[in-house]
């Protein structure tokens, strides 16, 4: 597809929306909207208990509490999304890893949104709370992986990143025999 014009259709805090006209293979032309966000992170945090620390916060769009693992947008793109990871953690758990495992990275809507997702193991946790964000409410639940696959099993855990998560970490400590 050829790009012919590209216009900023919205603009706020974390995200802009954009409006590209295209000439199609076929000749015909359209118009699509998609939505430039910054790369994010999402961490499984397992505690000495080999629990999962889930966060329960408040998701207006959906107008409902969700279930989900600490997650956060980089600070622009000096910002190493290790670093990013650390930081979220701490606003969102009160914790840092001495341990922080890539296990994936990927586009989480690539059919209407840039945002690239890091996908982070976080082991060996110490006490290293930073202030969270103002608009922040966030309840800590530690669950075990059991208890996690039950939840997403009877649809209490419906965040997509989330479920992706629990499982992509369930797999690598299989593996990895940890």
């Amino acid at each position: 597809m050829k790009k012919k014009k590209a216009t900023l259709a919205y603009q706020c805090k974390i995200f802009d929306v954009w409006e590209e006209e295209f000439d199609l293979p076929n000749g015909k032309k359209t118009r699509q909207s998609w939505i430039n966000h910054n790369p994010t992170v999402a961490i499984i945090a397992i505690n000495d208990k080999n629990e999962l620390l889930l966060i329960k916060q408040y998701r207006n769009a959906v107008k409902k509490h969700l279930l989900e693992i600490p997650a956060g947008s980089l600070d622009g793109s000096e910002e190493a999304p290790a670093v990013c990871a650390q930081r979220e953690l701490a606003e969102e758990t009160g914790f840092k890893a001495n341990i922080l495992v890539k296990l994936f990275e990927g586009y989480p809507l690539p059919g209407y949104c840039n945002e690239y997702m890091y996908f982070f193991l976080a082991q060996d946790l110490i006490h290293a709370p930073l202030t969270p964000d103002e608009d922040e409410f966030i309840e800590i639940m530690p669950v075990s992986f059991s208890h996690a696959r039950k939840l997403i099993e009877n649809g209490e855990i419906i965040d997509a990143k989330t479920v992706l998560g629990i499982f992509l970490a369930d797999n690598y400590l299989q593996q990895n025999n940890t």
